[in-house]
C-alpha cells in the first residue's frame, strides 16, 4: 500500500483493504449491487437516477450543466450521510473511499471528511484497480492450492458432505453455495437470484484469499457453468488436474435424498413443470410429456428415479471422465445412506484419508 498526497492511497495487494476501519463505497446502489469490495458500505453520492440525470445533461446539454446539478446532489448526499451514518465515528476514524475510477465522487467524499477531521482516504483507480486485483488474483493463486475434488452422481449429497467437512475444520471452496445455484439444469434456487459475475469472482478470491495453501481444500466437482455464472479459466484448470475422491451411493438413498433437498419443488409443481422445458432439447417429447405427467400426477419417486436413470446419470458418466484426468484413480467411499449422520461419517472418513 502506497500513500499519495492528499489523502489518496494506491492500493496493490489484497490483503491491504483490511488496513481501514470502514470501506465507503460512493457508487450508486445499481453499480455497488453488481459487485464491491468484501466488507463496504454503500453511500452514494449520486443515486441511479442522479446519475443518470447528470450522464444526460453532460452529453445533451453541456458539461457545465452537468456539474452545476450534479454538485448540488453530491454536497446533499453527503450531508445526509455524515448525519445519519457518520454521525458517531470517533475522530480517529480512518475510512477508505471508493467509487468507480477513483475521480469526483470519491474524491468529493474524501474532500468533506477530511475537512470534518477524519482520515479519509480516496482509493486511486478506485472500484476498477480492485477488480484488477481480483482478475490477476484468480488467474495466479488456484495453481497454489491442492485441491481435492467430490465427484459423485447426483443426489450423492456431495455438497452437504462439503458442508460437514467445514464444520469438522476443513477448507472448503463452496461453489455452489457461492454461485446461489446448485449446479446441475435443475438447479436454480427459488428467490435467491444468482450474483452478478463480477460479484461471484469477488467472492471466491475472498474464499482462496483467506486460505493456506499448506492444507487441503475441498471443492465439488463442476462443469465450466454453474447456472448462469462461469468457473474462472484458471481456477477451473486447476479443479480439472486435481486429486478426485469418489463418493458412490445407493440409488434408492440417492432418490430420497433428492426428494428432501429438492423440496421446493414439490411446494410448487408449476414452476417445476416450467423448468422441465430446458430439457426439452435433450430428451424427446414423449419423454419430457411423461415426466411432465408425473409432476401433474405428484409421482415424485418415478420423477426423480427417471430423471437420475434418462438424464443426470448418462451425463455425470460422460462429463468426469472427460474433464477431470484423474479421475480413473479416485479414492472410492461408499455409503447406503445419506441421512444427516451418515453424511457426518462419509465426511470423517474423507477427512481421515
Amino acid at each position: 500500500m502506497t500513500a499519495m498526497k492528499n489523502g489518496i492511497v494506491k492500493i496493490e495487494r489484497f490483503e491491504d483493504y483490511h488496513s481501514f476501519d470502514e470501506i465507503i463505497d460512493v457508487r450508486t446502489p445499481a453499480e455497488f449491487a453488481e459487485d464491491h469490495i468484501p466488507g463496504s458500505i454503500n453511500c452514494p453520492v449520486l443515486d441511479n437516477e442522479q446519475r443518470i440525470e447528470v450522464g444526460t445533461l453532460y452529453k445533451q446539454t453541456s458539461p457545465f450543466a452537468a456539474k452545476k446539478i450534479g454538485a448540488a446532489y453530491v454536497a446533499e448526499n453527503i450531508a445526509r450521510h455524515i448525519r445519519q451514518t457518520f454521525h458517531d465515528r470517533p475522530q480517529g476514524w480512518k475510512p477508505l473511499i471508493v467509487c468507480w475510477r477513483g475521480g469526483q465522487r470519491s474524491g468529493a467524499m474524501t474532500l468533506i471528511l477530511r475537512r470534518v477531521g477524519w482520515d479519509a482516504q480516496q482509493l486511486q483507480g478506485g472500484y476498477k484497480d480492485y477488480r484488477r486485483l481480483v482478475v490477476a488474483g484468480l488467474a495466479e493463486l488456484p495453481p497454489r492450492y491442492r485441491f481435492k475434488v467430490i465427484c459423485g452422481a447426483t443426489g450423492s449429497g456431495k455438497s452437504r458432505v462439503l458442508q460437514s467437512l467445514s464444520r469438522l475444520g476443513q477448507q472448503v471452496l463452496d461453489l455452489e453455495s457461492t454461485a446461489c445455484h446448485k449446479g446441475s439444469i435443475l438447479g436454480v434456487l427459488p428467490d435467491a437470484p444468482q450474483p452478478a459475475q463480477k460479484m461471484f469472482e469477488t467472492r471466491l478470491m475472498t474464499a482462496l484469499a483467506g486460505m493456506s495453501t499448506d492444507k487441503p481444500v475441498f471443492v465439488e466437482a463442476e462443469s465450466r457453468k454453474i447456472g448462469l455464472l462461469h468457473v474462472p479459466d484458471v481456477l477451473l484448470a486447476s479443479l480439472r488436474a486435481s486429486e478426485c475422491i469418489r463418493i458412490d451411493v445407493d440409488f434408492e438413498a440417492r432418490v430420497d435424498f433428492l426428494l428432501r433437498d429438492y423440496d421446493y419443488f414439490l411446494n410448487d409443481p408449476h414452476w417445476l413443470d416450467s423448468r422441465l422445458d430446458v430439457l426439452g432439447k435433450l430428451h424427446s417429447r414423449e419423454t419430457l410429456r411423461r415426466w411432465k405427467d408425473h409432476v401433474a400426477e405428484k409421482r415424485w419417486r418415478e420423477l426423480v428415479a427417471e430423471l437420475l436413470e434418462n438424464h443426470y446419470d448418462p451425463l455425470y458418466a460422460r462429463s468426469q471422465q472427460q474433464n477431470f484426468s484423474r479421475f480413473g484413480q479416485p479414492e472410492n467411499f461408499t455409503s447406503d445412506s445419506l441421512s444427516e449422520d451418515a453424511i457426518d461419517a462419509l465426511a470423517q472418513r474423507i477427512a481421515a484419508a
